[in-house]
């Protein structure tokens, strides 16, 4: 008897992103039975600021979450809190989506690339609409065809079929600026439309990341080119901005070549092609995932290094050897989600419960998620504060909750322009 998949959802809810249709925090995996139809077929999990995207398998695209800057692009701006599908794109097979923090790119199976929601930073692409856009359209400056697109918090990416990267939207100029000190700085960093990052023009990029205040891309052999905020050692330099892209030395990683990358706000995650998993960058909610943990019977206790410790190995690429071997891994802002061994492992911030344990502690070292029961992981996402996973489940175990369960204090949820979290 073939398994059935269902998917669940949990952490920040204030917007309905989970697509559970209420909007209250969820603190333990909660499935999602309006959705059940769709579930065999989910291929691509994403998240953003406060909304949620996800792709079937015959590239139609369904949203949810919050819609004030039209970026579920649904031709309104309503929150919307079950998943709906985007009929602006029914005759598109959507092949990606990258969820930013109020905007949404897609990338379509033909290599074009759309976008819609918030514009206040130029991070739609499309320089000739001044306000938002609340139906996704076409960047049209992109020509050639793309492989690959990322969503940052105010800015997004694009890599090529031919290897280059073109970044568009101001949300890294300020930094920028204020690093170099009246020196002219890079025009891909202040564009409003897609504009090739140089520095890249003797590699070929695969793959493209986008955070906060930083951009990273995986070549073709392996090799890791990062730029922008190094607040938090996320770009392992001694320079606090880098205006343009710089390789990362192999040596951090073993001389071992890089065969995927992922990236929190303010954290980088990335895994060898032999599987080992390094993580660095902004450590202080448990983001990368490294305190030795310790059995006391009854409880797993956190380890926790001293905080001047921490520091000193933040910023440097450090193997995390119970995630070796992941096949899946997702970023949040701040919490991160991996599949080993078939468990889902969450660890990172948990003020909004997304890291699935039922409690809102911070999680300091990745610890398999016992609510999911013996549920197979077979595909997760991150939002900037929520969580999802799809599973297989054999049809007997079909017992999961159907009453959310919820936290019953005002959800403060993740208002990061406004709000102090996270600083990055």
């Amino acid at each position: 008897m073939e398994a059935a998949r269902t998917l669940f959802a949990w952490g920040a809810n204030s917007y309905g992103q989970l697509g559970l249709g209420h909007k209250e925090d969820v603190l333990l995996p909660q499935s999602l039975k309006d959705f059940s139809c769709k579930h065999q077929n989910i291929k691509s999990i994403a998240g953003g600021g406060g909304h949620s995207a996800v792709i079937t398998g015959a590239g139609e695209l369904f949203v949810c979450g919050q819609n004030k800057e039209g970026q579920l692009g649904l031709n309104h701006t309503e929150d919307v809190l079950c998943f709906t599908s985007c009929n602006a794109l029914s005759s598109v097979c959507v092949i990606q989506v990258a969820c930013g923090w109020d905007f949404t790119i897609i990338l379509t199976g033909n290599g074009q690339v759309l976008s819609c929601g918030s514009n206040s930073f130029g991070q739609l692409g499309v320089p000739q609409t001044s306000g938002g856009c609340l139906i996704p359209q076409k960047i049209e400056s992109l020509t050639e065809k793309v492989v690959d697109v990322a969503a940052g918090l105010r800015h997004a990416l694009a890599a090529t079929e031919s290897g280059m990267v073109f970044q568009w939207g101001t949300g890294m100029a300020s930094r920028a600026n204020r690093a170099s000190q009246g020196k002219m700085i890079p025009s891909f960093l202040t564009a409003k439309e897609p504009c090739k990052v140089t520095g890249l023009e003797d590699v070929k990029v695969k793959k493209v990341t986008a955070s906060s205040y930083h951009s990273v891309s995986l070549t073709d052999e392996g090799e890791l080119y990062v730029w922008g905020s190094n607040k938090h050692g996320q770009l392992v330099s001694k320079e606090t901005f880098l205006v343009e892209p710089q390789k990362i030395d192999a040596n951090f990683f073993s001389g071992e070549k890089i065969g995927a990358v992922w990236s929190g706000w303010t954290h980088v995650v990335a895994q060898t092609e032999t599987g080992k998993v390094f993580t660095w960058g902004r450590a202080d909610y448990g983001q990368l995932g490294r305190s030795a943990v310790v059995h006391d019977g009854q409880r797993q206790e956190v380890q926790r290094s001293s905080e001047q410790h921490l520091e000193q190995l933040s910023n440097v690429p450090v193997s995390v050897p119970c995630l070796a071997g992941a096949s899946q891994i997702a970023c949040g802002s701040e919490h991160n989600l991996a599949v080993v061994g078939g468990h889902c492992f969450s660890w990172g911030w948990n003020e909004h419960g997304m890291c699935g344990d039922g409690t809102e502690e911070n999680v300091y070292a990745p610890k398999p998620i016992a609510a999911l029961g013996s549920a197979k992981p077979f595909l997760i996402g991150c939002g900037a504060g929520h969580s999802m996973v799809l599973c297989q489940i054999p049809d007997p175990l079909l017992k999961f909750p159907s009453t959310p369960i919820r936290c019953h204090r005002p959800p403060s949820h993740v208002s990061l322009p406004q709000q102090s979290h996270p600083s990055g």
